[in-house]
């Protein structure tokens, strides 16, 4: 008697699900909820994935060289200071003084600094992962005007004149690829590494040989050239330590991004498939610092100004973006098949939409996949079409007809091309995005308008 019960209990249950509308509905809502499970793991391997080619194209750039930034040319320049100490003679009862000198060190930017930048840039592959490279060759101009370090409170016949060198500061030591060697007038002088025992600096230091000519710096203007030749990734700045700086880049990558506190000239800057250039001109008026320092060299990173050199691959980020709006395309799909369900009186089985489901999460890892090999566009064509086709097909089997399987695979063939646009877009996806779901809004309470809510 109790097992006819059951049994009369779960037919009761059965036939409620099969035409209870509520029913539908909550059951439709639980398996949304359910398929938020396998997204939310998709979302992980995205992230994982991104996170694999980082540690990869940094990988990469590590044995080639790092990013570029030259600090210098910076006149370092000794000067004389004194002090003086008391000390009492017992026998005579006396106080006689002491004079002690020191040596401490005034660093000098240069009046002006020209730069002109020769890029050669290409990419490296690791597997499916790939990092923008280049080799530059850096060429400085420019001069230094006599020093007057009165204003300081330094006497000129305190300055040691004869033992002043030059430094430059750069971030990619180890990407230097010939000798460096600062002309002044007619000489040249070689540099050797200082090594810089601040670890919490991303500059090393290159320090010329003395410079034993007192008339340098001292009494006329001091013109100077020198060139670098780097093997570097990512990125070439300069800090503009004349009192006007001037650079010009030339290179062949198509894909430039200028960075820092200053843009290039509008008036002069081109970029085309097979290249850019670039002027800037950045005058002291431009920037918060002095020509001449005491005690220290200044840390002046944050008015660097250059160029990125990025390959534009986002993949993950337009895959990240996409399976953002899972949870759309889910509860969009099956909306449909319950609309059709409701108003054909077709039974659709949970099951069934479990399947259809899990169809669309594979939609992602397809992509994913996909998109490691080759452009996103066509990563995401053969993702979707399969997508497609797979639940068409399943839902002839179920629906018993042509026609609303063709109107669900169109349905879907929409949708997807609407999140490709809205994720191809920037300034316009949460426009383009809200205007798209009031229309989809519209048409769902178009066609749910015949439907007897009161029946169920």
């Amino acid at each position: 008697m109790e097992t006819q019960n059951n049994n009369l209990q779960q037919n009761k249950f059965g036939h409620w699900l099969k035409t209870s509308i509520t029913a539908r509905m909550l059951m439709v809502g639980f398996l949304v909820i359910i398929l938020l499970v396998p997204l939310s793991y998709i979302n992980s391997l995205i992230n994982e994935r991104a996170f694999r080619q980082k540690d990869v194209v940094n990988e990469i750039n590590k044995k080639w060289g790092n990013d570029v930034l030259v600090y210098g040319p910076i006149l370092k320049l000794p000067y004389k200071t004194y002090s003086e100490t008391k000390t009492f003679n017992e026998k005579t009862k006396t106080y006689f003084k002491e004079t002690q000198t020191h040596i401490k060190y005034a660093y000098i930017f240069p009046e002006h600094l020209n730069a002109t930048v020769d890029v050669n840039s290409k990419t490296l592959k690791r597997g499916n992962f790939e990092s923008a490279v280049f080799t530059t060759t850096m060429d400085f101009t420019g001069n230094y005007i006599p020093v007057d370090l009165t204003a300081k409170g330094i006497k000129q016949e305190d300055i040691v004149w004869n033992e002043a060198s030059i430094i430059i500061k750069t971030s990619n030591l180890k990407g230097i690829k010939s000798e460096v060697q600062i002309k002044l007038e007619d000489k040249a002088y070689s540099f050797e590494t200082n090594f810089n025992q601040n670890t919490n600096s991303r500059l090393d230091v290159l320090e010329s040989a003395l410079i034993k000519n007192e008339d340098l710096f001292k009494t006329k203007n001091t013109p100077f050239s020198f060139s670098m030749t780097f093997n570097g990734s990512r990125q070439i700045e300069l800090i503009p330590i004349g009192k006007t700086t001037t650079m010009h880049m030339n290179s062949n990558w198509a894909d430039p991004s200028f960075m820092g506190n200053y843009l290039p000239n509008d008036e002069t800057k081109s970029i085309t498939k097979d290249g850019f250039k670039a002027d800037w001109k950045i005058l002291h008026i431009n920037r918060a610092f002095s020509q001449q320092h005491l005690k220290s060299i200044p840390k002046l990173s944050q008015f660097a100004f250059g160029t990125k050199f990025m390959v534009m691959v986002d993949e993950y980020q337009k895959s990240e973006r996409s399976a953002k709006y899972g949870f759309l395309v889910i509860g969009l799909t099956f909306l449909v098949f319950f609309l059709i369900q409701t108003l054909s009186k077709i039974h659709i089985h949970p099951f069934q939409y479990l399947m259809i489901g899990l169809a669309l999460t594979m939609f992602y890892t397809l992509l994913v996949s996909l998109s490691e090999h080759s452009n996103f566009l066509k990563a995401y064509v053969i993702s979707g079409a399969s997508v497609i086709v797979l639940i068409t097909l399943y839902s002839k089997s179920i629906l018993k007809t042509f026609k609303f399987p063709i109107f669900i695979g169109l349905s879907l063939t929409g949708l997807y091309a609407f999140i490709y646009v809205i994720i191809q877009l920037e300034n316009y996806a949460l426009l383009v995005g809200s205007i798209g779901l009031f229309l989809i809004l519209a048409i769902v309470m178009f066609v749910s308008r015949k439907i007897d809510w009161h029946n169920g």
